[in-house]
């Protein structure tokens, strides 16, 4: 029973620390006590969790001791407890770097309760074993991102804030459709419950609702065509705030489009439309980023190509390529937060992330460029860093599955991802800035010049983005531990059995 306890407290910590945080009012020291406090105990009861899941199988509370299907249950597997701990150690990582930030964590007293009911939304969303639980926690999510992406209330984060919220509506009012069209047709939303009554109905209708479902999640995790929201949102918002959009939520999209087709709908998921979805959102992704002249939006139009190796791997519906999916998972929500927060030290000590501002980095603020190196490789699926190792379990699974035009539509996406980060690299780290030669290159204390590259950044902006680089170089030195994990994961995924003997009637 204890260790079932253990289920809850990802998401009951934040928010009972989001109350305490509250109750602190303007007292801004205890506020980030709290916050950091409550997130460093999310993160060691995951880490509890993922040695338990893995040694023993899924754990599952039923809330209230009501048991499913009538009860809210909350089930920990061996996807869901690896994402809460990543999860975690971002939102933790991304809290720090917002506390030593002049910007919007320091001007705005609310920022850490609204951070902590993002915090438990997005562990609510790993955990939760009914789809009218995953719309609450997604709704917890949303929420507390209308406030954190027009914090400081520029013109131009309102615009884009507005169109953030229209969309998110849009997708909550279609995901309620959704779910009243699955408890019409089957009598529950509980997940355990909906694999075995689904199979009962008509293969169009099963059909029906796995394109639904996709849709509605696709929304969430930027698939193609309905990204359009992202590349407009992302970048505007504060730096902070976006890393730790970039990083998280669109991949709970992701998760959710995992969890529901494979466990739904696992002989009768769109196959063909996820793979053509995969392939167009990755050169739609890339493409965009390469026509980009912001370092944000470059990385902004990079999620959404990245998205689309992880619905590639979930298309080809094997171990093997359910394996690649979770890597590349783990791997991109922190490569890519990495990025983000680099891109907030790139502004902040030059002034503006566009590319025609910037430049010489890499002699005056070396550590950013070594900072921005690191994710940046991995992310381009450069050996020996984590990218190389999810690309090739995604290449390879994608040529034992037959499915070769995928995987060379992936190989072409990964050549324009190279292209667009050595953009970025050239144009901000390798390129002189306004004013500078290359006989007189700026001193990293001189006056500002036009570029702006004098300013230091603080230390705890620093931190996190090494926290960053080095988990990334982690996940590279253990990736043969850490794929077999993810085999673990996948083999679960498709046997269904364990999660469904733990969930119970």
């Amino acid at each position: 029973m204890a260790t079932n306890a253990l289920v809850a407290l990802p998401i009951a910590v934040p928010i009972a620390g989001a109350s305490l945080a509250i109750l602190a009012g303007r007292s801004r020291p205890v506020q980030r006590t709290i916050a950091l406090t409550s997130l460093a105990v999310v993160a060691v009861v995951g880490i509890l969790l993922l040695i338990e899941v893995d040694r023993h199988g899924p754990v599952a509370l039923h809330v209230g001791g009501w048991a499913a299907p009538i009860g809210v249950t909350l089930v920990a597997d061996r996807l869901a407890a690896v994402l809460v701990v990543v999860a975690s150690a971002v939102l933790l990582a991304v809290a720090v770097y917002a506390i030593g930030q002049p910007g919007a964590e320091r001007n705005h007293v609310g920022f850490q309760p609204v951070y902590l009911v993002l915090a438990a939304g997005v562990s609510a969303s790993f955990l939760t074993a009914d789809l009218f639980n995953l719309f609450v926690a997604f709704e917890m999510m949303l929420m507390a991102s209308y406030v954190l992406i027009t914090l400081g209330g520029r013109l131009e984060q309102v615009r884009a804030g507005m169109t953030y919220v229209v969309i998110s509506l849009l997708a909550s009012a279609l995901f309620l459709t959704a779910l009243g069209f699955v408890y019409a047709t089957t009598g529950t939303v509980d997940l355990a419950d909906l694999s075995v009554r689904i199979a009962g109905l008509s293969p169009g209708l099963r059909q029906g609702l796995a394109s639904l479902l996709l849709v509605v999640f696709g929304i969430k995790a930027g698939l193609f065509p309905l990204f359009s929201w992202l590349p407009d949102a992302y970048p505007t918002a504060p730096s902070p705030v976006t890393a730790v959009f970039a990083g998280l939520l669109t991949k709970v999209g992701v998760y959710a489009i995992i969890r529901t087709q494979t466990m739904l709908f696992p002989g009768d998921s769109p196959t063909t439309l996820l793979l053509v979805a995969a392939g167009a959102t990755m050169l739609t992704g890339v493409l965009g980023a390469i026509a980009q002249g912001d370092v944000r939006r470059i990385l902004s139009f990079q999620i959404i190509s990245h998205i689309g190796s992880m619905v590639m791997g979930l298309a080809l519906f094997t171990v093997a390529g359910l394996a690649g999916a979770i890597f590349y998972l783990v791997h991109h929500i922190v490569a890519k937060t990495g990025l983000f927060l680099v891109a907030g030290l790139i502004e902040h000590v030059g002034g503006s992330t566009r590319l025609t501002r910037l430049g010489g980095l890499v002699r005056t603020h070396p550590a950013i460029a070594v900072l921005f190196a690191v994710p940046a490789l991995s992310l381009a699926g450069m050996p020996p860093f984590s990218g190389f190792v999810a690309k090739l379990a995604l290449v390879d699974a994608g040529f034992a599955a037959g499915q070769d035009a995928i995987v060379w539509v992936s190989l072409a996406a990964a050549a324009l991802t190279i292209y667009s980060l050595v953009k970025v690299w050239s144009a901000v780290f390798w390129s002189p800035a306004e004013g500078e030669t290359a006989s007189a290159p700026v001193a990293p204390d001189a006056p500002d010049t036009a570029a702006g590259v004098a300013r230091r950044p603080p230390p705890l902006m620093i931190a996190p983005a090494a926290a960053m680089a080095v988990l990334s170089i982690a996940i590279a030195v253990g990736a043969a531990p850490l794929y077999r994990f993810s085999e673990r994961a996948a083999e679960n995924l498709l046997r269904m059995q364990p999660y469904l003997e733990v969930v119970g009637p």
